[in-house]
């Protein structure tokens, strides 16, 4: 791992652990176990570390957009199947990035909207009926919320949709969906 992906992967921590306004220059350099100098070297500021971050974000979303476009079972079962709060890469990137965007970081708001804009379109494609392209999508992101609400200890694992059972039900509901969208068309 290099020095900037530790500087980076420490800014991600913060902000996900303790948001935005921790997120010091400071705080970052000791998480990160550097010195200030040695973050500074590559991210002169906190706007170069959010530069940095969404940078991050658009790539992994970026490959995540091609699996999804490439899974055999097509773009909506993969996303559906998918929308799990697993601690990936992608999962922290896009949590960060939404701690940015609850302050108002328009950078953040667009990136996340880029990213989700190219998953919605994926599925848009495949089914050919944008109200069911978007139910898709809602249960995707249902399914990813709940899962986060039952890591919290909010929601109980029968509703969260968490087991693979779970998920295998959702994802009949899924293909009951595109054939209804087929039926449509």
């Amino acid at each position: 791992m290099t020095a900037r992906d530790k500087v980076l992967d420490a800014f991600e921590e913060l902000l996900i652990s303790e948001g935005a306004r921790a997120a010091t220059l400071d705080a970052v350099a000791a998480r990160a176990s550097v010195s200030k100098g040695g973050l500074l070297y590559h991210f002169p500021s906190k706007d170069a570390l959010v530069d940095g971050l969404l940078e991050r974000l658009t790539r992994l979303a970026a490959a995540d957009t091609e699996a999804m476009a490439a899974d055999p079972r097509g773009p909506s079962a993969y996303y559906v199947d998918s929308s799990v709060a697993d601690g990936s890469a992608l999962d922290r990137a896009m949590v960060a990035a939404v701690r940015l965007a609850q302050e108002a970081d328009t950078r953040a708001r667009e990136a996340l909207h880029a990213a989700h804009h190219a998953w919605f379109s994926l599925i848009l494609e495949e089914v050919g009926d944008r109200a069911i392209a978007r139910a898709i999508v809602l249960l995707g992101d249902g399914l990813y919320y709940n899962a986060v609400l039952t890591a919290g200890g909010i929601a109980s694992d029968d509703v969260a949709g968490t087991r693979p059972q779970d998920r295998a039900e959702l994802l009949a509901v899924v293909a009951l969906l595109k054939e209804q969208a087929a039926a449509r068309r």
